[in-house]
């Protein structure tokens, strides 16, 4: 039996993709979104008629239309940034930073906190994460009834329904459902996500040529983490966020890792793990609780003036991070990898190593093709992967054809 599409569902996802279209591009013609989405012109007009009559697009001044290098110039479409907002907010070792994205996606208000969290008692660490919320939303210049949700990013493991954090390197509490906490304060709609999959969404949406129907966004950061996104769709665990790459076993009975484990990829790889092996601690020595990136740039610079024990603390990283992903293409094939992280920054120290371990796994037979990026700096690439996250429901529940629905209001899975 087959089965068709609703009309109003169809044209809900049609209404979608334009949006995200003009989010895209910035003030694309009506002939451009229809090359940009498939949709034929009439749709393209009719829907962004309706767009403009709900005040969610308006049409270019006078003075922006724009240009084509033959025929009447074109009028672009904008977004008007006043029709909603999202709040994204993100947790990470020692660090909390929250920002107001506006409908056009662009950053309008924003704070940042040093915490220790691996001291916090959970009540504190849940407390502060409604206060640095609860401020943005008593912002006088802030039109609080424009907030549509909330999306919460968090180094470690979510449940796959995006309500709570299961487990996290960060903070010994767990199981702390930090998406109906927020929404039983603030009545906003609100998710829980992995940081490293909020990284995956940013990639996509920043270069959809490159980071399209498979990809892979590793964190070298203080921890190792995953985002991976397979014939185009974001991978998620059966029960939780999954893609904990950086505590697969690279070396089992080998180097103690934050976890608790023994011979995790991240406790080669991390920037604890680089630097304990860096100043030759030994690998039962506790892991430092927190390096600094300025700390992780001085090794960096040291382990290229010298052949010492920096370089080798690299080369460790390298290793593990090959062996760990010549393993995952064995299972997938090999993708694009984009290195994000203060880390990334050192690739050049840690990329001979990696694809030496890569060439000798099952995944590696087309290691030579394999292709990276770096990206030194996680926190943009994960606000913005909240921000685009929250704003694809605000285009697809908010602003569905036939419904009016009130900011904050409205239940979203």
């Amino acid at each position: 039996m087959s089965v068709g599409i609703r009309h109003d569902d169809l044209r809900r996802r049609n209404r979608a993709m334009v949006i995200s279209a003009v989010r895209r591009a910035g003030q694309p013609s009506r002939t451009e979104i229809a090359a940009t989405t498939g949709l034929s012109h009439s749709t393209i007009s009719a829907i962004s008629s309706d767009l403009i009559g709900e005040g969610i697009l308006s049409e270019s001044k006078a003075g922006e239309a724009v240009s084509l290098k033959r025929g009447r110039p074109q009028v672009g479409l904008a977004l008007n940034p006043e029709a909603a907002a999202v709040l994204t907010v993100v947790l990470s070792l020692n660090f909390l930073s929250v920002a107001v994205i506006d409908y056009a996606g662009q950053v309008i208000a924003e704070e940042q906190r040093r915490l220790d969290t691996l001291t916090m008692p959970r009540d504190e660490l849940i407390g502060e994460c409604t206060a640095i919320v609860r401020r943005r939303l008593e912002d006088p210049d802030l039109d609080v009834q424009s907030i549509a949700r909330i999306a919460l990013a968090i180094q470690g493991i979510t449940d796959s329904h995006a309500r709570a954090m299961l487990w996290s390197p960060i903070t010994p509490q767990t199981n702390i459902a930090f998406a109906d906490i927020l929404e039983a304060e603030f009545g906003i709609p609100a998710t829980m996500e992995n940081d490293c999959n909020m990284m995956a969404v940013a990639l996509r949406w920043r270069d959809p040529n490159r980071y399209r129907d498979d990809f892979i966004a590793i964190l070298l950061s203080h921890g190792i983490g995953m985002g991976l996104v397979l014939k185009g769709e974001l991978f998620t665990g059966t029960h939780s966020s999954g893609g904990e790459f950086g505590h697969m076993i690279h070396r089992p009975g080998g180097a103690l890792c934050r976890c608790g484990r023994r011979g995790c990829v991240e406790a080669y790889a991390g920037n604890y793990a680089i630097w304990r092996n860096a100043r030759q601690m030994g690998e039962d020595a506790e892991p430092v609780a927190d390096v600094s990136d300025a700390d992780m740039r001085a090794l960096a610079v040291r382990a290229r003036e010298a052949d010492g024990p920096e370089r080798e603390a690299y080369r460790k990283a390298g290793e593990a991070l090959g062996f760990g992903l010549g393993s995952l293409f064995a299972l997938i094939d090999p993708a694009p990898v984009a290195m994000v992280g203060v880390s990334a920054g050192a690739f050049d120290l840690i990329e001979p190593a990696l694809r030496e371990a890569i060439a000798q796994t099952a995944g590696g037979q087309h290691s030579g093709s394999i292709s990276f990026d770096t990206e030194p700096n996680e926190l943009p690439l994960i606000r913005e992967g909240c921000a685009m996250r929250a704003l694809s429901f605000v285009d697809q529940e908010i602003f569905a054809p036939g419904i009016q629905a009130k900011p904050g209001k409205k239940d979203v899975a």
